[in-house]
């Protein structure tokens, strides 16, 4: 059922800037690891879609807290703090395929690391071109680093901006609603199906 949260592990891993906390479902030898955003957590709706689809293909997701959010800071952490807890996460991780990704900043972070954890492909929600109002310090390089295939599902209407080749999701804004959650799972469920066949 559309949802339906399977059995879930959860795991505290100590990084070098703290503790992270992994919520771990499904099962399978495939992984999906996803990162929240800078204003939020592991329960924003593109990642809850993304992993119940996921599940759905029979894969395993981790969704991964950053340190900071584990402390209670509402302040993310520096980029390469950041990507520093994500590797050492992802370190203790296994799958194949390994799809990394998140929303936002974790959309950020997963591209930035793709190569340095092995990954297979990226998903990314959200992901922050520039920001609102100032197109001239474009995030694009970060986007372009991965080696492997990117999936980028942006709302048509993000502050944030469009990366070029996004799959746009319509009337959304830089977070995705209820409403938006079929078209969510259908995009999500049919990327990770094709690439990674």
């Amino acid at each position: 059922m559309p949802g339906e949260v399977r059995a879930t592990l959860t795991l505290e891993v100590e990084t070098s800037i703290g503790t992270a906390r992994v919520h771990l479902s499904g099962s399978g030898q495939a992984l999906l690891a996803l990162g929240h955003g800078a204003g939020g957590g592991v329960d924003a709706a593109d990642l809850v879609a993304a992993r119940d689809a996921a599940h759905a293909l029979g894969w395993r997701v981790a969704l991964v807290e950053q340190p900071w959010r584990v402390k209670g800071r509402k302040v993310a952490e520096a980029p390469p703090r950041l990507d520093r807890a994500w590797v050492e996460v992802l370190a203790d991780l296994t799958g194949s395929p390994l799809v990394v990704g998140g929303r936002s900043a974790g959309a950020r972070v997963a591209c930035r690391t793709a190569e340095e954890v092995g990954a297979d492909a990226v998903l990314c929600f959200a992901f922050p071109l520039h920001p609102p109002n100032n197109p001239d310090r474009s995030r694009l390089p970060e986007l372009l680093t991965p080696t492997v295939p990117v999936q980028v599902i942006q709302g048509s209407k993000d502050p944030f901006g469009v990366p070029p080749g996004a799959v746009l999701i319509d009337g959304a804004g830089h977070s995705f609603r209820p409403q938006h959650r079929a078209q969510l799972t259908e995009v999500i469920t049919s990327w990770l199906a094709q690439t990674l066949t």
